[in-house]
């Protein structure tokens, strides 16, 4: 039996035993510790590990990208000879550009991967057996999951790259329901990312809930209709990272989206928000923080093969209400006349007039909604970014500034964009978890609380 590599071993090996012209080698060394709960017990917990190995090959300007679990050398040789094979088989490139070379090596490139396991969980799950405790004397349910990750990633090309990032991420979901004798009626959600869970308190969460299902101790149904309505961070997440999904530059050069200035060109320059909106990813931001460097293992309209390791830094997507940027490849750069602006694994929504918590957003509003989150978001027209979705697992009904009831829920039809002007007030900027994109996709976000004073409910919702 062969003896598993180590990392940088599996990207050497990977490099000396392509014959293509080039290549690039992306190799992902996972580890992931979870607990999941329901009806107030403890039900699974697991940790796993895996490598991930992909392998680009480059023959002239056509590319092969061949992906898999690989841990010894033949295993890695046998997806350098099928990334190989796919790319004498290919047609040239579209997206075809130098290979990224000259990048200074990662002073931790020689590292070990980093790793989580169940340890991770040695505070909170004390924690969240006392807050089951509390719940059952309060005759509430509480069912949830955690997941941590910690995933290393090592970069080598043919050109000299040889780059390393570590990324943890972790987040939390808990939903907890009444048991009345007329049985589960009320729902509600409390939900966040963090980086180690060392920020993550399970009473403080069983708390929350708690408060929540109170404020459905009164029932309010109301109709269709656009309401004055409090997007909670958590909400004001799921719409931007749509938004941000949406920015493709090819996309808005060719007239496909919101971003376009038709018939051919983006919006770039143009004010699209509020003044005082700034829209941004940035690699070194404290409680975000993300790999500083290109990651592509395939090619799409907005990421290329041809860039991976190209450095990163804060990029302004909308600065001061202007579109500046968008999620730009060197080929659609040269396309668009604009500068080579890839995908950061993180977004900041921040707003100059930003100030207080979501519960001075609540204070000051007269009658309006407050939101939880949001659920199912698909897209109905993208030449607006009209979005659609459900409300999901509280919605709130707020009258002179305090929280009076619970609201049945909604469907509703907005864009980001569109919001972005409309918003009347604004809280400071938190550190914020999309229910929707979260758990699998996207979990680092910073986002305010936006009231929104016509946010369009536009039919009521049976879900519960």
């Amino acid at each position: 039996m062969s003896t598993p590599l180590h990392p940088q071993s599996l990207v050497e090996q990977a490099l000396a035993a392509s014959v293509a012209d080039d290549c690039v080698v992306i190799v992902r060394d996972h580890t992931s510790a979870n607990l999941r709960w329901a009806n107030n017990t403890l039900t699974t917990n697991g940790v796993m590990h895996g490598v991930s190995v992909t392998v680009v090959s480059f023959v002239g300007t056509a590319t092969g990208s061949v992906t898999g679990s690989a841990t010894t050398q033949a295993q890695v040789t046998a997806l350098v000879t099928a990334a190989d094979a796919a790319a004498r088989a290919a047609s040239p490139a579209e997206d075809a550009n130098p290979l990224v070379r000259d990048v200074p090596a990662s002073t931790d490139w020689d590292a070990a991967p980093e790793t989580t396991d169940i340890h991770v969980y040695d505070a909170f799950a004390p924690a969240l057996g006392e807050a089951f405790r509390v719940a059952d004397a309060g005759r509430r349910v509480l069912y949830g999951f955690v997941n941590h990750e910690m995933t290393t990633t090592y970069l080598g090309s043919s050109t000299g790259l040889r780059l390393r990032h570590v990324q943890p991420t972790g987040h939390y979901g808990c939903t907890g329901k009444t048991t009345t004798p007329e049985g589960r009626t009320e729902s509600a959600w409390v939900g966040g990312a963090t980086r180690d869970f060392a920020d993550v308190d399970a009473l403080a969460i069983e708390s929350e809930v708690a408060r929540r299902l109170a404020w459905g101790d009164r029932r309010v149904d109301l109709p269709a209709g656009r309401y004055d309505t409090i997007l909670p961070p958590t909400a004001v997440a799921d719409l931007m990272i749509d938004a941000y999904w949406s920015a493709g530059a090819r996309d808005a050069w060719e007239g496909q989206s919101v971003y376009s200035r038709r018939p051919t060109g983006t919006r770039i320059g143009e004010t699209i928000a509020a003044r005082g909106v700034h829209l941004y990813s940035d690699p070194a931001h404290d409680r975000l923080r993300c790999a500083p460097f290109n990651v592509a293992t395939s090619s799409g309209n907005t990421s290329s093969v041809f860039d991976n390791g190209l450095p990163l830094g804060r990029t302004d997507w909308i600065r001061d209400g202007e579109l500046t940027s968008l999620l730009q490849t060197r080929h659609s750069a040269t396309m668009t006349s604009q500068p080579v602006t890839p995908a950061v694994d993180n977004l900041v929504l921040d707003v100059d007039s930003g100030q207080g918590s979501l519960a001075d957003v609540v204070a000051g509003t007269e009658r309006g909604l407050l939101l939880t989150c949001l659920w199912y978001i698909r897209e109905v027209d993208p030449q607006s970014l009209l979005l659609t979705g459900l409300t999901r697992d509280g919605v709130y009904l707020v009258e002179d500034g305090e929280v009076t009831g619970s609201v049945n829920n909604f469907r509703f039809n907005e864009s980001p964009v569109d919001l972005l002007r409309r918003f009347t007030h604004a809280s400071g900027t938190v550190p914020s978890f999309s229910r929707e994109w979260g758990d699998d996709y996207f979990s680092r976000t910073a986002t305010p609380a936006l009231r929104v004073p016509d946010f369009n409910m536009s039919s009521v919702s049976q879900a519960v």
